[in-house]
């Protein structure tokens, strides 16, 4: 009886995790709700929104409701469009969490993220953009599974080869390469948007304002 109980709580532990992620909302109130909608539809565990929740702080009203009313659990950081403050206020609001230097565990994954970008209104600087990822990876440095979250691309990546005014972020390109994360996800280049590519054993994925559904 006691071995039939420990395979459940293993197979629970080894179930995906399903996530809608998606960024760069910029204040759409009528994006929001139907990215809420898909996460309901798609039956997603979670929803990360990866920064440029708003445009320029002018807009956050109907951008994290449609995800709560629709009964989902939200990760979000800030983008260089808004501040900690505003991303601090939005989540104390809507019982979501900032990511911003900070990790959670979800199923049997760990995800730690870092907002702002290195260029925009509200820029974060390149080393406190790798000491926050590195703060928020410490908590979480011994699971198998991880998820890295940021605004802003990697340098020396192809995202930052399709835009020629929104550089990449070296702190971001080397956190990758410490931290090693199954999967790096990024918004900040709309051109971008749905690309995916490897960059070690990492796959990175600029999820764009139409979302992506991934699997871990």
């Amino acid at each position: 009886m006691v071995k039939a109980k420990a395979k459940g709580k293993i197979k629970k532990e080894n179930q995906k995790l399903r996530i809608l992620a998606a960024s760069d909302i910029h204040g759409d109130k009528s994006l929001a709700k139907r990215l809420a909608e898909r996460a309901k539809k798609e039956n997603v565990d979670l929803v990360i929104l990866s920064g440029d929740l708003t445009f320029a702080e002018m807009s956050t009203e109907g951008i994290i409701g449609p995800f709560v009313k629709a009964k989902k659990k939200v990760l979000l950081i800030p983008g260089n469009h808004e501040t900690v403050a505003t991303a601090d206020f939005l989540a104390e609001l809507y019982g979501a969490t900032n990511l911003h230097g900070y990790s959670l565990k979800i199923k049997d994954v760990g995800i730690f993220g870092c907002g702002g970008a290195n260029i925009g209104p509200f820029e974060t600087s390149e080393k406190d953009i790798s000491y926050l990822l590195r703060k928020g990876h410490d908590k979480i440095k011994n699971l198998r599974k991880k998820i890295m979250v940021t605004h802003v691309h990697p340098s020396e990546s192809k995202m930052e080869g399709l835009s020629k005014i929104v550089p990449g972020s070296t702190a971001v390109k080397n956190a990758i390469k410490k931290f090693q994360p199954d999967i790096a996800i990024c918004g900040h280049v709309h051109e971008a948007e749905g690309l995916e590519e490897k960059l070690g054993k990492t796959k990175l994925i600029n999820v764009g304002r139409k979302g992506k559904i991934i699997e871990i």
